[in-house]
């Protein structure tokens, strides 16, 4: 064989050109490989930010006077609150935050004002929703430069030899050691759930396809509908085994509460995974082959992980991602989640969250029934 045919023999190029062809006759593949980092760069790159401001902020104010409002308004100044409102009492602001009306609340004693004027400490109590690590700490730092704002406007305007200190103590609720664990655990009941769901049920139809026996399938006297059911049950049951996992092993190694009912939490999972399994089907009759299955399914579980609030808070977001946050089943789940099993919540505080999972699940799961059916006409 001569040195020209080993050449010839041994270069990568006729194999790298016809690579290049295929890949190029791959639209989809090609829009995916070029579309997704561009997208979701710009996406998070303005969307991620851990600095949380305009926190809502009810006020319980037992002194009513104008050391009092001067307080709240030391409060609002910070930026990282805004006023929601008052409430009556330190107990009705603990239902309201629980129920999700506001993330803090200030509670003012009537003998703020008296201490004040005596050179005495004035205390006042700040409650935090500290389900969220991030968003509490924010809130405490701010309080407490609040506190020290008007210590020094106090000490300024008062009489020689008086110099009260103005205390904002903190009380954080549902997470008193602010542990990342009480956040994170819950959140990834809702994580996982998306990613198992959705990844395995676009891959289902594409599967039977690529084998060759959906044509088996759609011939048995089985209607179109009773066939996608059928194939969401099984993975409905899985689903469930996974809550009851992470649940046991998040109890048991991260010690994470479990304050509410678990037969409310179940009763809300059930819409939340067959809106998974109804958009995993739904991207299964939108594309012909599994890796584009795929491709799919993590190029809508990135935007769904970092913009529904499993890791970062919402509040700190941008209002175009809050907004595209409000079109994700997840951001829904975990306040179901949270709400149960960290603040021990009921129906009445999360039947919005329930209503819309409900609307999702039927909305997905009708609309892939409707795409498979004509994608077999």
């Amino acid at each position: 064989m001569s040195p020209l045919a080993r050449l010839r023999r041994w270069t990568v190029w006729p194999m790298l050109w016809k690579e290049f062809v295929q890949v190029r006759r791959d639209r989809f593949t090609m829009a995916m490989m070029v579309g997704i980092p561009a997208i979701q760069l710009v996406l998070f790159g303005y969307a991620i930010q851990t600095e949380v401001r305009h926190q809502p902020l009810l006020v319980v104010d037992q002194s009513r006077t104008v050391e009092s409002r001067a307080l709240v308004a030391a409060m609002i100044n910070t930026s990282n609150f805004d006023l929601a409102g008052e409430v009556g009492d330190a107990r009705a602001l603990e239902r309201a935050i629980a129920a999700g009306r506001a993330r803090a609340g200030l509670v003012i004693p009537a003998d703020y004002a008296r201490n004040a004027a005596r050179g005495q400490p004035a205390r006042a109590q700040l409650l935090v929703d500290a389900a969220d690590p991030i968003a509490a700490n924010g809130a405490m730092a701010a309080a407490q430069q609040a506190g020290l704002v008007r210590s020094r406007e106090l000490a300024a305007a008062g009489r020689p030899g008086l110099a009260p200190m103005v205390e904002v103590r903190v009380r954080p609720l549902y997470n008193p050691a602010v542990r990342s664990a009480v956040f994170i655990v819950p959140g990834i009941i809702g994580v996982l759930l998306s990613i198992t769901m959705v990844l395995i049920a676009s891959m289902a139809v594409v599967r039977e396809r690529e084998r060759g026996t959906l044509e088996q399938l759609v011939v048995t006297p089985i209607g179109k509908t009773s066939l996608m059911l059928g194939k969401m049950a099984p993975f409905l049951i899985i689903g469930y085994v996974q809550v009851g996992v992470i649940l046991l092993l998040g109890r048991l190694l991260f010690r994470v509460p479990f304050q509410g009912s678990v037969p409310l939490l179940l009763a809300f999972t059930l819409p939340f995974i067959l809106a998974s399994l109804g958009l995993g089907l739904l991207f299964s009759t939108l594309v012909r082959t599994q890796a584009q299955a795929m491709q799919l399914g993590f190029f809508y579980l990135m935007p769904n992980i970092l913009l529904s609030g499993f890791m970062f808070p919402r509040e700190a977001m941008p209002p175009a991602a809050q907004w595209i946050a409000a079109t994700l089943p997840l951001t829904y789940f975990l306040e179901v989640l949270r709400g149960i099993l960290l603040k021990g919540v009921g129906f009445e505080a999360l039947w919005r969250e329930g209503l819309i999972l409900a609307g999702f699940a039927v909305g997905l799961t009708g609309l892939a029934v409707v795409r498979f059916r004509k994608g077999l006409e």
